[in-house]
């Protein structure tokens, strides 16, 4: 059965860095286009990294870009999220998700496979 499920969220200081995995069982995942998004308090979920299915196409928002990375093992179907110099705006929920058609904009209209989502915290 397709699932997916994240790990790696907890507490950090600010400036510190933190590793977020996420199994795809049941993915070939180089058919898939993934995403990693995160939702905080009070705010809209928020596409922060997308990817497509071959790599050609990468997006990272503004407030990342620099500092997260997005990186697929097709063969060990799971992806990754490296974040460091983390800071305490990007205190929120982390989700990733796939879909098998191309994405417009890394939004989450556009995914239709989700995990659960794991607690990120960065506070002193």
């Amino acid at each position: 059965q397709e699932r997916l499920v994240e790990s790696g969220g907890g507490l950090v200081q600010p400036g510190g860095s933190l590793r977020l995995s996420c199994a795809a069982s049941g993915f070939a995942l180089d058919y898939y286009a993934i995403g990693w998004f995160r939702q905080a308090p009070g705010k809209e979920r928020e596409g922060i990294l997308c990817i497509s299915n071959n790599d050609a196409n990468t997006h990272y928002a503004d407030s990342v870009k620099g500092r997260f990375t997005i990186s697929r093992d097709n063969a060990k179907s799971t992806v990754y999220l490296q974040m460091n110099s983390l800071k305490a705006e990007d205190t929120a929920v982390y989700y990733c998700a796939l879909d098998e058609e191309p994405y417009y904009y890394c939004s989450p209209d556009e995914f239709d496979y989700w995990g659960q989502g794991t607690q990120v915290t960065v506070s002193s």
